[in-house]
């Protein structure tokens, strides 16, 4: 099954003033870029969702698309991802995310092809007790984020019901490294300062 990687640049960086957070950088590399080398290397193709008018100069060479629905939160940039996916399965990773390792991405990657609809990470750092913004989802969680959406049922589990969706271990995913640098996500201007090294 063909997959695309996806970079989801999405939300107002309100914390930020309004500042492109993924172009900001972690260790002296933009945290897009550490997020787009390992989807490269997960993934048969990049693509990057995001919204604003100059998304199509961070990364060149990489297809850009915006949302497909407007307004629609970290769900619509999910359905964004599959909607301009053209059938195949995305592997997605927010662009907040700097520590992300393409080993990790391969093995959810491994996991949804295995015979499930999506597949995501365990993490105890999350409330919802995974992480759906470094996922794989197959083509089939487009039709239930739709019906979802449609309902104005925006959180981004909220079609997790619907489909057939494996969880990668928590015991797995930390053989990949300690999840709370794993998942760790730039939201304001002191995380650049506290982000956590190896």
């Amino acid at each position: 099954m063909n997959c695309v990687g996806v970079i989801l640049a999405g939300g107002g960086a309100r914390r930020f003033g309004g500042q492109a957070k993924g172009l900001l950088a972690v260790d002296g590399t933009r945290i897009i870029d550490r997020v787009a080398a390992a989807l490269r290397d997960a993934s048969d193709e990049l693509l990057l969702v995001a919204n604003d008018p100059d998304a199509g100069t961070w990364l060149p060479g990489v297809r850009t698309a915006a949302d497909v629905r407007v307004g629609d939160g970290a769900l619509g940039g999910l359905h964004a991802a599959l909607a301009h996916a053209g059938g195949s399965a995305v592997l997605v990773v927010a662009w907040d995310m700097p520590f992300v390792p393409s080993g990790l991405l391969r093995a959810l990657r491994a996991l949804g092809e295995s015979g499930t609809d999506a597949a995501v990470p365990e993490s105890a750092l999350s409330g919802r007790g995974v992480e759906p913004l470094c996922a794989w989802y197959g083509p089939a969680c487009l039709a239930a984020i739709e019906r979802r959406l449609d309902a104005r049922d925006r959180r981004v589990v909220s079609f997790f019901d619907d489909v057939r969706l494996s969880r990668l271990g928590a015991a797995e995913v930390a053989r990949w490294g300690d999840p709370a640098r794993l998942f760790f996500n730039v939201n304001a201007p002191i995380d650049l300062a506290t982000a956590p090294h190896p």
